[in-house]
């Protein structure tokens, strides 16, 4: 329980803020052009035409022609498509090889393809979170059905992947390359047209547009079928009724995010490198996990030695700090983090880890209580907790 009135929101990679001008733009689709798209008579026509302009408003910042743009309910979606459509597509022969540290909407479809008889590789990760290249090209060795899916920045750590070098090593192998982009969408520019990759997914609650919506970017002449059926709605590639507020609202997003995104990093990351250092200036036995040259800049994951990351999460809450242990979607799990764990990040420290996710809407105002605040509560979990540096901590489970 928030025992202030203050709150301080760093939990911005597991959803954001709406924006107002998202908002905005969003409201005369709820009342007034409430119409269908699919519909034939004029009112439909004239709501589906916004449907068209926000596809050309995402195109444009993904860099593709609209006709390649699919509207989703969000990135989970698109992610499954990607994978259980190839599959479908192809059979059982396709092999998919992802890594280690991808976002359970791409895991679990591909083990479950795995269970179904596919050849399956996740590929490990060195200590710093990073892919071998080397390992990619010798998984897709010999193969002659693969879909390579492999996330462009972790959702935990924020490294980012060489996707460009993995998606042409696909490429090269004959390889369909689909990446999970959710996390790059709006603090990275995305350029389909540099980044060979066949599929893409992102999501509009990460970069500041309401939850429920998302996208997933189809190459043309790339072979899936389709994993929603019903209505011949986005071509036949997703059936639903379209969400066309939310459509709308995510163009719009995309639009602000093409016009600010440059500024914004240049304004974050100055503001989690202050907390990185206040962190390990005020709290000894701490380790930063992930790439540290090759990451968002808008992300700090650490982690704590001989204490467990819910705790120091609960604590900040009760001070009205946000923040998270890992994916909100593997929240309610008290399993370290798959994430760290790939990492080789040891046992006095992988239960330990916290993420720290910023956002346009913070400020170093906001940075200087967490540091105010976080040092006495990792001194407090110590003097509570049953290991430490003077105590033996292989049994620290």
């Amino acid at each position: 329980m928030n025992t202030t009135s203050k709150t301080v929101y760093f939990d911005n990679n597991a959803t954001t803020r709406v924006a107002p001008e998202v908002r905005d733009a969003m409201e005369p689709f709820f009342c007034d052009l409430y119409g269908n798209p699919s519909s034939m008579h004029f009112f439909g026509g004239q709501v589906a035409r916004h449907v068209e302009r926000a596809r050309e408003e995402v195109a444009a910042f993904l860099n593709c022609e609209p006709d390649e743009v699919y509207f989703t309910s969000c990135a989970t979606e698109s992610d499954n498509t990607a994978i259980r459509g190839s599959a479908d597509w192809y059979g059982p022969s396709m092999k998919v090889v992802t890594t280690a540290v991808e976002h359970p909407a791409v895991l679990q479809p591909a083990r479950r393809l795995r269970a179904l008889g596919h050849e399956e590789v996740e590929l490990p990760v060195d200590a710093v979170g990073q892919i071998d290249l080397g390992a990619l090209r010798a998984a897709l060795a010999g193969t002659k059905n693969a879909l390579v899916s492999v996330m462009w920045a972790n959702n935990e750590t924020g490294v980012v992947f060489p996707i460009r070098e993995v998606a042409e090593i696909a490429k090269e192998y004959g390889a369909t390359m689909h990446t999970d982009a959710v996390q790059v969408a709006g603090k990275i520019p995305i350029d389909v047209r540099k980044v060979p990759v066949d599929m893409l997914s992102i999501s509009g609650h990460k970069f500041h547009a309401p939850k429920g919506v998302g996208v997933l970017y189809l190459r043309r002449g790339t072979k899936i079928k389709p994993f929603m059926l019903g209505g011949h709605q986005e071509s036949g590639r997703r059936a639903g009724t379209e969400n066309v507020p939310y459509i709308v609202g995510l163009a719009k997003a995309c639009a602000l995010a093409t016009a600010h995104m440059a500024d914004e990093a240049r304004a974050l990351a100055p503001l989690r490198d202050r907390l990185e250092a206040g962190i390990l200036a005020a709290c000894p036995n701490v380790r930063v996990n992930g790439d540290r040259a090759h990451r968002l800049p808008n992300t700090l994951n650490v982690s704590f030695e001989y204490i467990e990351g819910e705790a120091i999460a609960y604590r900040l809450s009760d001070v009205g700090i946000c923040i998270s242990t890992g994916s909100a979607c593997a929240s309610g799990s008290l399993d370290p983090s798959h994430v760290i764990r790939a990492m080789g990040v040891p046992f006095i420290a992988v239960h330990g880890s916290v993420r720290f996710s910023l956002s346009r809407y913070n400020t170093m105002e906001e940075v200087d209580y967490v540091l105010e605040k976080l040092p006495p509560i990792i001194r407090d979990l110590r003097a509570l907790s049953p290991f430490g540096p003077d105590r033996d901590p292989t049994t620290y489970k």
